[in-house]
């Protein structure tokens, strides 16, 4: 795959429940994903558990409505289904991931997934002592099962750590990790992206501005009229020290975009584009004018000075 340097992540258009970002309308999920298009994002990452389906449901209506070559490339998620009524849990069992990729290709309203993901090999909100059944190396062999099968073209991996990335590594190398990544949180700069370099995986790092934190758009007011279904309310980067420390970082990426007519949310994907080990970034959005906003990203190049600042801060 030839991917552009961002891709339209769609965690948020799958609307309201548990790990949601509150209230979502459908017809400005439809509008971001033809804007994203047009600005020539040339890939979608979504999953089947956000907004348990509806997220794949309105990527799948979305394309639908573009001419056949405007269509970019889909990457969704297994590992997280849910029961009939609505509660996620962990499987990495390959009954259930044969299950998951037909509800996917459904909803998407296509024959083939380009890319199809393990979600996570390890949910972190399964309880201690409650380890999903199956194991990261039946969910792995399913997935390569599902490719030379022809309901997917690639396969990859996200929140996968060394360890586990070692594990399936035996089996078949993965195309992809897709890791959190940013200015806020970039643990992975010492044994990850390094291994994934080493072995010639790509990265997709998701959370680039830190779900929001490092857009500059982000107040100490907007963020105490969050609505109750959106799960930032309750996280870390969103309370302190880490928000006051969010806040003022975002302020730096303004001074800094300032010099190049450039948003703060544009400098701070920038810098995640600047890793070697970076194939491309996920770049979550909820209306159009927040793609037009963000697209910049892409072609923008900080300085090795303006790379030492940020390090310095």
């Amino acid at each position: 795959m030839q991917l552009t340097p961002m891709g339209l992540g769609a965690w948020a258009i799958g609307g309201e429940w548990r790990f949601g970002w509150g209230p979502q309308d459908d017809a400005d999920s439809i509008k971001t994903i033809h804007r994203a298009v047009e600005r020539g994002m040339n890939w979608i990452d979504t999953a089947a558990v956000y907004g348990v389906g509806h997220s794949e449901e309105m990527v799948g209506r979305a394309l639908r409505e573009l001419p056949a070559g405007d269509r970019p490339y889909v990457f969704t998620k297994c590992s997280l289904p849910w029961d009939a009524a609505g509660t996620v849990f962990h499987s990495l069992q390959a009954a259930s991931i044969r299950k998951e990729v037909e509800g996917s290709l459904r909803r998407l309203q296509t024959e083939r997934i380009d890319l199809y993901q393990i979600h996570w090999p390890v949910w972190p909100s399964t309880p201690p002592g409650h380890q999903a059944p199956g194991s990261v190396e039946e969910a792995w062999e399913t997935l390569v099962a599902l490719r030379r099968e022809g309901k997917v073209s690639w396969i990859g991996v996200s929140n996968f750590d060394v360890p586990n990335l070692q594990r399936i590594q035996r089996i078949e190398p993965p195309t992809s990790l897709q890791p959190p990544y940013s200015l806020l949180r970039s643990e992975i700069e010492q044994e990850i992206l390094p291994f994934c370099l080493e072995h010639n995986i790509g990265v997709i790092p998701y959370s680039p501005m830190q779900s929001g934190l490092l857009t500059g758009k982000m107040t100490r007011e907007r963020i105490a009229t969050l609505p109750a279904g959106d799960f930032r309310r309750n996280n870390r980067f969103y309370q302190e020290p880490l928000l006051t420390k969010g806040l003022e970082l975002a302020e730096r990426l303004r001074s800094i975009g300032s010099r190049h007519g450039r948003s703060p949310g544009e400098v701070a994907i920038a810098w995640v584009l600047a890793h070697p080990a970076i194939t491309a970034v996920i770049v979550g959005a909820r209306r159009p004018d927040q793609v037009d906003d963000l697209i910049g990203a892409g072609e923008f190049r900080l300085s090795e000075a303006e790379l030492a600042e940020l390090r310095s801060v």
